[in-house]
């Protein structure tokens, strides 16, 4: 599973760039579907970041991996 968050964060850290931004993988557990990431760069300290890692990043990797049940910064 944690190839396939990967290759979603791949396809985010592009969204995130645009607004000077990226995100980092901290880890995966797959026992309970929990990714935890890191923000970075202008999204690590945006007040919007909470939105971005729900609005963007866990809904993209979810809708990827069904087996991911939420994404937390980590």
């Amino acid at each position: 599973m944690k190839d396939k968050v990967m290759t979603v964060l791949e396809k985010i850290k592009p969204i995130l760039a645009a607004d000077g931004g990226s995100v980092e993988l901290i880890d995966v557990d797959e026992t309970t579907g929990i990714v935890k990431v890191k923000l970075t760069g202008a999204c690590g300290s945006c007040p919007f970041s909470a939105m971005t890692l729900k609005g963007v990043v866990e809904k993209m990797i979810k809708e990827a991996i069904p087996e991911v049940k939420e994404v937390v910064m980590g």
